[in-house]
């Protein structure tokens, strides 16, 4: 497969029921999925802003209702400020007020239809054995911890809403010691020494009990425990077996890169590159906000690659 031509504004990598993709959006505000399954020709040159910004605002979400939500680009085309986007587009966007929505309270019309539905509450591992408590919609319950990269998952409560199911993250954060967010290059170099699945499972049915006996114990209404545990993906199995994958040596958000996609954990990619047998593993995390011009290009890997490893 190849890689079409065009330039385009990256949001990242997304997964939907057929597999991981890289959402992109052309000047004119049109949006594009370019699929990232096995084969896949990954070939893209990044073009910084100026200045030579690299991260570029990714505009702003409001939310009509739990199922549909408008995207809107930035006006400006600025550079990004706070994480994907400008001063203003952070200001005027929905998802800014959902993480604090059960202190606050403050969420308009559409968020709260969005966070009126069921949510589930997750506790995942990662290659390396960390582990971070998590939230999911009832519609993206599977897919949300597919997205997170996770190896190992176990569900431990289904809340009435989104905002019962915060409370319940902060407690196990509090209480428990389990982070909400891992960086998604922690997550990329964890799947360089993966630890045996045996032992991550392991670990994560220890933390899922504990945080389930929290919960338990907590007083808290509006949500119902919960034991299920999640099933990843089959090529997650391809990325952890793949004894012999260094780090991909370059950046994948500056410069030029022709990648092929050999599979995905989360936005982590088994890739291979021209001029190379070995195999590399590369945090495609990195293109999210990359304003990218598709075509035909190489990776200029370096030289002696061996003596990097």
């Amino acid at each position: 497969m190849g890689t079409a031509v065009g330039r385009y504004l990256s949001a990242g990598i997304s997964w939907d029921d057929g597999g991981p993709y890289l959402a992109l959006s052309s000047p004119d505000g049109a949006s594009r999925q370019l699929r990232l399954d096995a084969g896949t020709r990954l070939s893209y040159r990044v073009l910084p802003g100026d200045g030579g910004v690299l991260r570029h605002c990714l505009g702003s979400v409001q939310v009509q209702d739990r199922h549909s939500r408008i995207s809107r680009p930035c006006p400006a085309h600025s550079p990004a400020e706070r994480g994907y986007q400008c001063g203003p587009c952070f200001a005027r966007d929905d998802w800014r007020l959902v993480h604090n929505v059960h202190r606050s309270g403050i969420a308009p019309p559409g968020l709260k239809l969005y966070l009126a539905q069921p949510h589930w509450l997750y506790i995942a591992t990662f290659a390396d054995g960390t582990t971070k408590v998590g939230t999911a919609a009832e519609g993206r319950k599977r897919l949300r911890l597919v997205e997170q990269g996770a190896v190992a998952a176990r569900y431990i409560a289904r809340a009435d809403d989104g905002r019962v199911v915060r409370i319940l993250e902060d407690l196990v954060t509090a209480e428990a010691g389990l982070v909400q967010a891992v960086r998604s290059g922690t997550k990329t170099a964890a799947l360089m020494q993966p630890m045996p699945d045996t032992v991550l499972d392991r670990t994560n049915c220890g933390h899922a009990a504990a945080a389930r006996r929290l919960i338990t114990g907590s007083g808290l209404d509006g949500f119902t425990v919960a034991d299920e545990t999640w099933q990843r993906p089959e090529q997650a199995g391809t990325v952890l077996g793949a004894a012999a994958a260094v780090p991909y040596p370059l950046d994948p958000g500056a410069g030029d890169h022709g990648l092929v996609i050999e599979a995905m954990v989360g936005a982590s990619a088994l890739v291979a590159a021209d001029g190379s047998d070995t195999p590399f593993l590369a945090d495609l995390a990195r293109l999210k906000g990359r304003r990218l011009q598709l075509g035909s290009y190489r990776s200029q890997l370096p030289a002696l690659q061996s003596a990097l490893f």
